[in-house]
């Protein structure tokens, strides 16, 4: 036989309190960065393409950092990266200061509406093999690398074997323990 009554075990209340519990709404805002991660610091990425270059932090967008390589140094070029695949290297700094970073935004990282659709195109065999595909840069897009990369890499040249740092990549050996390293 089933107990239809209600036991008080279910009611944290009685229903006469008046009381109500109200649910707090959460903020949506910025995520703050690491306190490690400032302008200017040199970071390792730790995934994706460039996994294991030496690259300077520029700022912080809303969710991303942008980081260059300098391209000239290493490869890399303007960037955005999520800032829990990134390592913060302690003691030197790059002054980028008087870089004018205020055009680098989201909008400008995000792809076009065509080349998206050109991404969704059917490709069949005959057009596999037959197109060679080579990614065409905008020239406005080498521009801004170019005078990003040249206060950088001025401010880099007075630090003696900045250079070299920065273009060697980093990895571990056999024996390497990274959570007793001081980065």
């Amino acid at each position: 036989m089933k107990n239809t009554k209600i036991s008080d075990r279910f009611l944290h209340h009685s229903l006469d309190d008046g009381k109500v519990i109200k649910k707090k709404k959460k903020v949506c805002g910025i995520p703050r960065l690491r306190s490690s991660l400032k302008p200017g610091v040199i970071c390792i990425i730790l995934a994706g393409r460039y996994s294991g270059k030496r690259v300077v932090l520029l700022k912080q967008l809303e969710d991303t950092i942008v980081v260059t390589g300098p391209f000239r140094i290493n490869g890399v070029p303007l960037r955005r990266v999520n800032p829990s695949y990134v390592i913060a290297c302690s003691g030197i700094t790059v002054d980028v200061s008087s870089l004018d970073l205020s055009k680098y935004t989201k909008e400008y990282f995000s792809r076009d509406s065509k080349s998206k659709k050109r991404l969704k195109k059917a490709v069949t065999e005959e057009n596999f093999f037959d197109q060679k595909r080579k990614k065409q840069l905008d020239s406005s897009r080498i521009l801004d690398q170019k005078a990003v990369d040249e206060p950088i890499i001025n401010s880099i040249s007075k630090v003696p074997y900045l250079t070299k740092y920065l273009s060697s990549s980093f990895s571990l050996n056999k024996g390497d323990l990274p959570h007793l390293m001081k980065f």
